[in-house]
């Protein structure tokens, strides 16, 4: 096991962050996110960003009726939206004086050991210039992701355990549309009540996990139990907490109680 960068965060976020119900994009919730994870990096800290949206960005963009079904015409979004998504990023971390820099992904350039190494060297070289990186799997290559909602290896989810485990991150936090972890599922059981930490990821947590997400995105709490079984695998302690409020992650840096935490193990 590598030993962990300890100033070094993946931050994961969601499409039902950076978008409204009807689909258009919450510019505020960009801005937050901008604001926050400036700050972050202000405070000493290193900081990844692995952003999924560009599908729905894309449909935005193009003013299409509803998500496409076809593989190509998902790619085609994707290529559209990316570009859209790197341009909102770029906008609102300006104007909090920071560069971004943007990296897309593909399996093979984890799994071919030149390529893998390749990789790590470019995020160090960037973290060590003060850039932020925003990561997000290459749909207009890989399809990965987006021809099937079951494939957990292409959720964006699991993108950012592979980030964080691959560039020796000392803590994960995925920003979703819920709070964390419940013991029941808190949209059919408002007494549900919320698991604050996890040491162990067995069975009994796992049936916990329901199934897809929000309609905008392709993860699940079952996607992010993958990813949280990854990175405690590697040392690396991860939060879910809810995208909505940014300002949390000040709290997680601290230690505080917040979303829920799965921790490594050391």
């Amino acid at each position: 096991m590598h030993e962990l960068i300890q100033n070094r965060i993946v931050v994961k976020v969601g499409t039902s962050t950076l978008t409204h119900d009807s689909g258009t994009i919450n510019f505020r919730s960009f801005d937050n996110l901008a604001r926050v994870l400036s700050d972050i990096q202000n405070l000493g800290y290193e900081v990844i960003l692995v952003s999924s949206g560009a599908i729905a960005v894309g449909q935005n963009k193009l003013r299409l009726d509803a998500r496409p079904t076809e593989l190509r015409m998902k790619q085609a979004a994707a290529a559209v939206g990316q570009c859209e998504l790197m341009h909102l990023y770029d906008k609102f971390f300006v104007e909090y004086g920071k560069v971004v820099g943007q990296i897309l992904l593909t399996g093979d350039d984890i799994e071919q050991p030149s390529r893998k190494q390749n990789l790590i060297n470019t995020f160090d070289s960037l973290l060590e210039m003060g850039i932020i990186p925003i990561v997000n799997e290459n749909d207009s290559v890989s399809s990965a992701e987006i021809e099937s909602e079951q494939k957990i290896f292409g959720d964006n989810d699991m993108l950012s355990a592979i980030v964080a485990e691959l560039c020796r991150a000392n803590i994960l936090v995925l920003l979703s549309d819920i709070d964390g972890l419940y013991e029941s599922d808190p949209r059919e059981n408002p007494n549900a009540r919320l698991i604050r930490e996890i040491r162990i990821l067995d069975d009994d947590i796992r049936t916990l996990a329901g199934g897809a997400g929000s309609a905008r995105g392709t993860g699940g709490m079952i996607t992010k139990l993958a990813a949280a079984e990854r990175v405690m695998n590697a040392g690396i302690n991860m939060v879910i907490s809810n995208g909505s409020r940014p300002e949390a992650l000040y709290d997680i840096m601290e230690g505080n109680n917040v979303g829920t935490l799965f921790v490594g193990r050391r």
